[in-house]
């Protein structure tokens, strides 16, 4: 019975070396000493060293892919500038254009993370965040200008925003993939593009821009032609009915598109059975879920800041610069807000993918004008600033034969570098039209 015991014992006191010397490494084995209690010294500073080595190791990796991965974050530092300059000098003309600068590669790099977001998610989630952070710096600007008041500067920064999208961007993509494939016509197919990770149809996109024309156009007829039943109450009533409507409409588009993709990606799976290879093919994330996020709110909050002194310094900025508000709202915000985003656009048309140039400027559009826009009129409801959709027949003009043109560029599905002329050319004349206009609404506000 003692030689049964002890030989128990024995093996018993082997496992425990085994299992200390598998946990504890070759070099531990012979302290059979050590155990894993929470006072024990040796083992904690080891653990707390590894610890700190894993840590630092996955920070500065994360660091490198997002900060040292592009060329485009050599602007950084023109942040910083605009907040030196705006304590130590009086020129906001400087403060306004670093800003701008500045603010070109936090948009960039928030396109960036929050497409890494998207990898961890399914395409429902995806298609939210998408729509949340794709117009972030817009948004983000339109809600510090709603806060000073600045409702004109909101109405003509969004409203440039979608004039330089469907004109500027799409008429350089197709210009550079014109003369990139000057011996063929490019072609694209509107079914199978994918913005937001949505199926993409023609009279889907152009419908909904249509009907985000018709929800700006009601209240500026209503107040131009001196028929609303209450003074200046009524368009702002119909102009927060109108948002909550378009709202619902953009939402029940995510839901439609989402579906279409997953019935069409059934369809072709068992027709011609690429799930295993689409599955091999499938972009693997740089950056995990957790470091996505936590980039997402330091870029966010660096663009909200940055966007606090574009906002501050736009009417000396106007008068030093020497340009009227509505050429700095409509043209140069626009432009340098989602520079790029625009070459992105063109870079793809020269590589012969149309279809994403098409898809990133005729969605970006569509999130604006469907979603941003509704969404600033919701905000100032709650936040009593009384934005709304009158955006003055000046500016639905140019946006409603805006969207006509680009309409019939788009119809036949092909693509040249003299319908490229013709958008940047139509962009021009948009331009020049908002450097000799004087919006009466913002004298004396501004």
């Amino acid at each position: 019975m003692k030689k049964a015991l002890s030989v128990e014992s024995l093996e018993r006191r082997s496992v425990v070396q085994l299992e200390n010397a598998s946990l504890l490494g070759p070099s531990s084995f012979p302290r059979k000493s050590l155990s894993f209690r929470e006072d024990s010294p040796i083992i904690d500073h080891d653990y707390g060293k590894f610890s700190q080595d894993v840590i630092s190791s996955r920070v500065l990796r994360s660091i490198k892919v997002v900060v040292f991965s592009t060329k485009i974050n050599l602007l950084l530092p023109f942040g910083p500038m605009a907040m030196l300059v705006d304590k130590l000098f009086d020129n906001h003309g400087l403060v306004f254009l670093f800003s701008l600068l500045g603010i070109i590669p936090l948009a960039e790099r928030l396109g960036y993370t929050t497409e890494q977001l998207t990898l961890f998610t399914g395409p429902i989630v995806g298609g939210l965040l998408y729509a949340t952070f794709g117009n972030a710096t817009e948004l983000i600007i339109s809600i510090h200008a709603l806060k000073s008041g600045l409702i004109r500067l909101v109405q003509q920064s969004l409203l440039g925003s979608i004039l330089s999208n469907l004109l500027l961007v799409l008429g350089c993509a197709f210009f550079a993939g014109g003369l990139v494939f000057h011996k063929r016509e490019q072609t694209f197919n509107r079914h199978e593009l994918t913005f937001c990770n949505h199926q993409a149809d023609p009279t889907l996109d152009f419908g909904l821009l249509l009907m985000a024309v018709m929800g700006l156009l009601f209240p500026a007829v209503l107040h131009a032609t001196y028929t609303e039943l209450e003074h200046e109450k009524s368009q702002l009533t119909l102009s927060r009915f109108t948002s909550c409507i378009m709202l619902v409409a953009y939402a029940s588009y995510i839901v439609f598109q989402v579906q279409s993709q997953k019935n069409m990606k059934v369809l072709d799976n068992e027709d011609v059975g690429l799930s295993k290879e689409a599955s091999d093919d499938a972009e693997v994330p740089e950056i995990s879920m957790w470091e996505s996020m936590i980039w997402l709110s330091i870029l966010t909050g660096g663009i909200s800041v940055l966007s606090e002194y574009l906002v501050k310094t736009i009417e000396g900025a106007s008068k030093e610069l020497k340009m009227p508000v509505a050429f700095l709202g409509v043209i140069l915000l626009p432009i340098v807000g989602n520079a790029a985003e625009h070459v992105g656009s063109i870079m793809f048309a020269v590589k012969d993918k149309l279809d994403i140039s098409v898809g990133v400027a005729v969605g970006s559009s569509i999130q604006i004008s469907m979603l941003v826009i509704p969404f600033c009129v919701v905000v100032g409801w709650m936040i009593e600033c009384p934005m709304d959709l009158n955006f003055q027949p000046f500016e639905t003009i140019s946006l409603f034969m805006t969207v006509i043109i680009v309409a019939f560029m788009l119809h036949n599905r092909t693509s040249n570098y003299f319908k490229g002329i013709i958008l940047i050319l139509c962009y021009l004349i948009v331009s020049a039209s908002y450097f000799v206009h004087t919006d009466p609404a913002l004298v004396g506000k501004l």
